[in-house]
């Protein structure tokens, strides 16, 4: 377990690196389903979920997150799985524990939104109370450092579960990230700016945003946010080539069909590994406190992320290194690569070579 705790280190300027998007990445790796997104894996394949958070670890996150993003009773249930609610967070949350203690990193637990509140309906605030409730009260057994809250599109529904924090979690940290859509408000009409300002009042001890957008159009909002916020700011997005025309990467087009992207074909709008080194650096600039990744994140991107906030990971042992490429680092001397240069004119093109 690390030393000190995140509002600590926090205090005394450091920068928390966290590595998230795992449901979108072991979907994409065959271990979820899409559409659903429910956490299985950690049930049926936790040697997985064990994996990709020593893969992030070795790319550079601070913050282990018990993998219990979507894994709340109204998703169980849509699976026929409710009853291995507790099953499923508990080993969550014991890997997680035992990543983060073997490595030195802050332990997180985590809740989300859980397609059930409804701001018109008041009843709906108990239910989701509940969910939140035990989900806390096990992150709390397991010793967490933090919990988190995350993808709120409703301030309502985030205010709740601040609450739920405060109140079940024994005195643990809370982080609160708010989603963005198109807007820049909250789907219960709250500024976005204007909602993070009034988490932070409600005592959250980072507010911010995760997930809905890429890092091009999360960032101008982000940089608002600071503005009316005087703690620390999270800024989460998604690795897609978002745009003001298509914000969020649920409204992204294939450039050739015109047909929308989301959910299965989202690769046709990965960033580059530059789009996530240049926005890191923005957002470093920006004096982003809690950075990280949310869905399409991947280790090779962590890195760069890692990197620009100027550590140097394990895997930067691995870093590109073109000069040891034959055919595209610089003109070899060496007789055993004669052929390179025409090689290279075959791959490329002659007039690009």
């Amino acid at each position: 377990m690390a030393k000190q705790g995140l509002v600590e280190r926090l205090k005394n300027g450091e920068k928390i690196l966290i590595a998230e998007g795992y449901m979108w990445e072991l979907e994409r790796r065959g271990y979820l389903t899409a559409g659903g997104f429910i956490p299985e894996v950690v049930l049926d394949n936790p040697e997985i979920v064990r994996a990709l958070h020593q893969e992030f670890v070795h790319a550079g996150t601070d913050v282990i997150e018990a993998f219990t993003y979507y894994g709340h009773r109204e998703k169980l249930r849509l699976i026929g799985r409710e009853d291995d609610l507790e099953k499923l967070n508990r080993e969550a949350l014991q890997i997680a524990k035992e990543v983060a203690s073997d490595n030195g990193k802050l332990l997180a637990g985590g809740i989300c939104n859980t397609g059930v509140y409804n701001p018109e309906d008041e009843a709906t605030f108990a239910t989701v109370t509940s969910m939140f409730k035990e989900q806390i009260e096990w992150a709390v057994e397991y010793g967490v450092d933090f919990i988190i809250g995350e993808t709120f599109n409703d301030l309502g529904e985030a205010m709740l579960a601040l609450k739920a924090i405060q109140n079940y979690g024994k005195g643990v940290p809370a982080v609160i990230t708010l989603t963005a859509y198109f807007p820049d408000t909250t789907t219960d009409d709250v500024p976005i700016p204007e909602a993070c300002r009034r988490l932070e009042e409600a005592g959250a001890a980072v507010v911010g945003l995760n997930c809905g957008r890429g890092p091009s159009t999360m960032i101008p909002l982000v940089k608002e946010i600071k503005k009316v916020c005087k703690g620390p700011v999270a800024m989460l997005p998604v690795t897609f080539r978002c745009r003001d025309n298509c914000r969020t990467f649920q409204s992204l087009k294939d450039p050739e069909t015109g047909k929308p992207l989301y959910p299965f074909e989202l690769e046709a709008a990965r960033c580059s590994r530059s789009d996530i080194r240049s926005w890191a650096e923005e957002a470093k600039e920006a004096g982003v406190e809690y950075v990280g990744l949310c869905c399409g994140n991947a280790s090779f991107y962590f890195r760069e992320l890692a990197e620009a906030y100027g550590r140097k990971p394990p895997t930067s042992k691995y870093a590109p290194n073109l000069n040891l490429s034959h055919i595209f680092g610089k003109p070899s001397k060496d007789d055993r690569f004669k052929r390179s240069t025409k090689i290279r004119e075959f791959m490329i093109g002659k007039e690009n070579a």
